[in-house]
């Protein structure tokens, strides 16, 4: 009888403790002190190289406490990078202001998981700016310069956040509306007109603004419309301020927060509506088509029109 009691002890002791041993090696375990941000990438080997960026920028502390969220590119994301800028690595961890920009770039105060991420809205990471996340056949990343790249990975949970793996370092905005706008060849009688109605140093302030932008086929259009040649539309500041002021609005509207259906009022002081198929009806009653949006900048962001739109 004592033999088959002690047996059976020793197989439910064996048991619990096969059973402890498992707890653990899932991180079950209670006792278990779960890693903070730093320590996680540090164990990643994929992650190295944030590690060593991290550790340069001296944000390691940063990242070890509080409750964040940090967008995590893997080696061979920073390597793209690399050659993308054209620089050795030695050289950007060298560079610690724009290795602590780009990181903070990366970082969110506050705790977002996957299933919390407001997408297509404009999401503000620590150094200011901002970036989207989309669902388009799988999370992505919509940065600052309109680059995109995709989160591989979600909700590694840390002692003080989350992590998400990327496979694109991001980088914010460099230019301002008007250099973007310049920057496109699509938008060069645009450009002009803005510089005719010396709207320059506005459209370059801090806004933020939302610029609706017509195309050069769009002023071709107007031109026709009105009967007038270009060098007399961009002679007459007065009308031309009207119509290019009641394409900007204040504020940063992206495309999922486009208020459809309602007025929107705009620096020019009179409104539009925009339906749901992105047509937008103006003062006079004419439609025109946004025909590609959220063109990111460092102050605002940029839709594309494929007509002048008028007010009253």
């Amino acid at each position: 009888m004592n033999t088959l009691l002690n047996r059976r002890t020793i197989l439910m002791t064996a048991a619990l403790g096969a059973g402890t041993t498992l707890l653990q090696a899932c991180g079950g375990g209670d006792d278990e002190p779960q890693r903070n941000i730093v320590e996680i990438a540090q164990s990643n080997p994929d992650l190295s190289i944030l590690v060593e960026a991290v550790v340069a920028a001296g944000l390691a502390q940063n990242l070890s406490s509080g409750s964040l969220t940090v967008f995590a590119p893997t080696n061979a994301a920073f390597a793209a990078l690399l050659s993308e800028l054209g620089v050795t690595k030695e050289a950007l961890l060298a560079n610690k202001p724009l290795l602590t920009a780009v990181l903070s770039y990366h970082v969110l105060s506050s705790r977002v998981a996957r299933a919390d991420v407001p997408v297509g809205k404009a999401i503000t990471p620590l150094a200011g700016g901002f970036f989207k996340i989309e669902a388009n056949g799988g999370l992505k990343v919509t940065d600052g310069r309109n680059r995109v790249s995709n989160i591989t990975a979600t909700d590694i949970q840390a002692s003080n956040g989350v992590v998400h793996l990327l496979d694109r370092v991001l980088l914010p905005a460099d230019k301002d509306i008007v250099a973007t706008a310049s920057a496109l060849p699509d938008f060069s009688i645009l450009v002009e007109a803005v510089a005719a109605a010396g709207l320059v140093p506005t459209l370059q302030g801090q806004g933020p603004f939302t610029v609706f932008a017509p195309t050069n086929a769009a002023f071709a259009a107007l031109l026709a419309e009105l009967g007038e040649t270009k060098e007399a539309l961009l002679a007459d500041t007065a009308l031309l301020t009207s119509v290019l002021t009641y394409h900007v609005v204040s504020g940063r509207v992206l495309k999922a927060e486009v208020p459809v259906g309602s007025a929107i009022t705009t620096v020019q002081g009179q409104t539009f509506t925009v339906n749901a198929s992105l047509a937008i009806t103006d003062q006079r009653g004419r439609s025109s088509n946004i025909v590609a949006t959220d063109v990111f900048t460092s102050n605002g962001v940029i839709h594309v029109v494929d007509k002048v739109i008028l007010p009253r």
